[in-house]
């Protein structure tokens, strides 16, 4: 029973798993400096930073606090947005190049197709 957990523990997809969710926290702080640093100040020239945390309503007592939902959602866009085009775009066409650059290796012929090219040739041969 230990055996297999200890299988399980040192198994390589977990410690990639481990790594990659490390990396992509540290990746998400980095894109939401940037969007609240340098892009939020950029919407800010053109109006003003968007930020609804104070729409809400209320009913029999309860309040409903919408505002900061929309708040959330414009952020998360603005930062998929960001993501897309500084991240996701520039690594799209870096692989591009890197498939072009790339010639695929000719495959060697099989032994059959050998014996039919030979059987080929030596019929083209004949009169």
């Amino acid at each position: 029973m230990i055996s297999g957990f200890q299988k399980f523990l040192l198994r390589g997809n977990l410690i990639d798993l481990a790594v990659g969710v490390l990396i992509g926290a540290a990746f998400g702080k980095v894109v939401d400096t940037f969007t609240k640093g340098v892009i939020m100040p950029i919407i800010g020239i053109f109006g003003s930073v968007p930020n609804f945390d104070n729409l809400k309503f209320s009913v029999n007592g309860s309040e409903f606090l919408y505002g900061q939902f929309l708040t959330a959602l414009i952020s998360f866009l603005i930062t998929a947005t960001v993501i897309y085009f500084f991240v996701i775009t520039p690594f799209n066409r870096l692989m591009e190049r890197f498939k072009r650059e790339e010639k695929p290796a000719v495959a060697e012929p099989s032994n059959e197709e050998k014996l039919l090219a030979e059987i080929r040739d030596e019929l083209r041969r004949r009169p």
